[in-house]
């Protein structure tokens, strides 16, 4: 690891982290899964979650790993540290405070899953990614499900496969209110028809209370279940 990363993480010295930002990307990028592996032991410590300190230096560092990351275009050699934190946050509460401030753990949640989720191109990328990223769906803030659901809408889009096999818990997010996924239910239903015809009537019932393009997508998903259905009593009467 870079001697100054070594320096700000291994002594947690706040006063040198933005020195990290001098560095070339490529200066530091050979660092970068071991700097993120660091980050995961002082952010899972006993005390993280009332250590200013320690707060300030880890989101400073996942800043600069995050950006050394895109710049150097390396996301797939570090995909399996980057996803490794972000399962780490798991274990922490994630809801916001009384002040409706997001605790520590979901900051980096947050600014892990931009990192990660952006590649929603790159399967290999995904393949790891998206069995964690499913995870959130019912924990954290409206706003980390909502920036989620995002991204998983596009994944579904470039690689409809990595999904499917969570469709039950997708669908199961989609009847607790996260409408937005329902724009994934066509195409993962091409892949994984079986939980969304156990469903239908839940997801009908929707229907009302949708806005018009959740209404477009759902009609589109009873046209691809609807057809899917045709095929298979075709096929296996």
């Amino acid at each position: 690891m870079h001697q100054l990363f070594r320096l700000v993480l291994g002594q947690k010295d706040l006063s040198r982290a933005g020195d990290l930002f001098s560095l070339d990307d490529s200066e530091i990028e050979d660092s970068l899964t071991e700097a993120l592996e660091q980050i995961k032991i002082i952010s899972s410590s006993s005390d993280y979650q009332t250590n200013n300190n320690d707060q300030a230096v880890v989101e400073i560092c996942i800043t600069r790993i995050t950006t050394a990351i895109r710049e150097t275009e390396s996301i797939e050699k570090h995909a399996k540290a980057l996803v490794g934190l972000w399962d780490s946050c798991l274990e922490h509460s994630l809801r916001p405070s009384g002040r409706d401030e997001d605790p520590p753990h979901a900051k980096i949640a947050s600014d892990i899953m931009s990192c990660i989720l952006q590649n929603y191109n790159r399967p290999p990328v995904m393949a790891l990614a998206i069995p964690i990223a499913v995870k959130y769906l019912h924990r954290g803030s409206r706003e980390l499900r909502r920036s989620l659901s995002n991204y998983l809408c596009l994944a579904a889009i470039a690689k409809a496969e990595l999904l499917a096999e969570h469709t039950e818990v997708i669908v199961r997010s989609i009847l607790q209110g996260n409408t937005m996924l329902l724009r994934v239910l066509p195409a993962v239903c091409e892949e994984q028809p079986q939980p969304i015809h156990r469903h239908l009537t839940g997801l009908l019932a929707l229907m009302p209370q949708l806005e018009q393009p959740e209404q477009y997508h759902l009609l589109r998903l009873l046209h691809v279940a609807a057809r899917r259905r045709q095929v298979e009593e075709l096929f296996f009467p």
